[in-house]
């Protein structure tokens, strides 16, 4: 399972997290980088820590700007030549119930998980599709398995991303394209504590989910990032980060329908705590 030779990855949502680790080791396995964030700072933390034998570009995006994402893929052409690999990793998340969410914080967070996604394969398809072999790997979520409350706006973005890719991966199965959907469970990122929470979401909420958050994500970045290479090489279609993310699956499998109400019990729910005490994890 080795890297195609000459290899370019492309991944979004570099300056940090999952992001981070994925370039570091794809450039530790002998990978030129084409690499891009909104935070240029951060951008430039991970290009500092990658090797300078590593052929590498930074490119400050906002992925939810489709301009924008038109102009990085032309860079990226420009620049490398090729794209071999492209990682559509970049993401956010947002606290709140659908009655709290106001239409603008939904926009912004489709506009980043959802069409970062959709512009990330549009616009280097036609560039991978040059390649002998390419592969397009999407970053889904726990959360785009199951639906629990208080994070609708970013279930619907991430069962979007999985819809999405499923439907890729069987039209290019006869390609030269691979595709794989990635849904990890709990990552120890930085998510919790940047997350957006909607204007009608008690502050109480986020401390209690950031609480949460740091005392169930069992999962390194740097074990996601090889996990997802070793799938993506692998050429699977569906890959599963973490013990949480395995359990999930085969609970939906078991009872599709009647999950939530596991999971309820399992978590010790009661009437006064309506929210899962679980939060997904952060894509960059």
């Amino acid at each position: 399972m080795n890297l195609e030779k000459n290899s370019v990855a492309v991944i979004t949502g570099a300056g940090s997290g999952i992001g981070r680790a994925l370039s570091i080791q794809l450039s530790q396995m002998g990978a030129n980088l084409a690499l891009a964030d909104m935070n240029e700072d951060a951008l430039n933390v991970t290009v500092e820590l990658i090797s300078a034998k590593t052929k590498i570009s930074a490119h400050i995006v906002d992925v939810s700007n489709r301009e924008r994402m038109q102009e990085f893929a032309n860079e990226v052409k420009a620049e490398h030549g090729k794209a071999t690999y492209v990682i559509n990793n970049a993401g956010v998340t947002l606290l709140g119930t659908v009655e709290e969410s106001s239409i603008e914080d939904i926009e912004w967070l489709m506009g980043i998980n959802f069409w970062g996604t959709v512009y990330g394969v549009k616009f280097f398809l036609p560039i991978l599709k040059e390649q002998p072999k390419a592969h397009i790997v999407n970053i889904s979520s726990i959360f785009g398995l199951i639906a629990p409350t208080g994070q609708s706006a970013y279930c619907a973005s991430k069962f979007a991303v999985r819809g999405f890719t499923e439907s890729l991966r069987h039209e290019l199965e006869d390609t030269n394209v691979f595709v794989s959907c990635v849904h990890p469970g709990g990552i120890k990122t930085n998510i919790a504590n940047s997350a957006r929470v909607c204007e009608k979401t008690p502050p109480s909420e986020k401390q209690f989910a950031i609480k949460k958050f740091d005392k169930g994500t069992p999962t390194t970045p740097e074990t996601a990032a090889d996990i997802i290479i070793r799938g993506m090489l692998a050429g699977k279609p569906k890959i599963l980060i973490g013990p949480d993310a395995k359990v999930v699956d085969s609970l939906v499998r078991v009872f599709p329908i009647r999950y939530w109400n596991v999971l309820k019990k399992r978590m010790g729910f009661t009437p006064k705590k309506k929210r899962l005490e679980l939060e997904p994890q952060s894509a960059e």
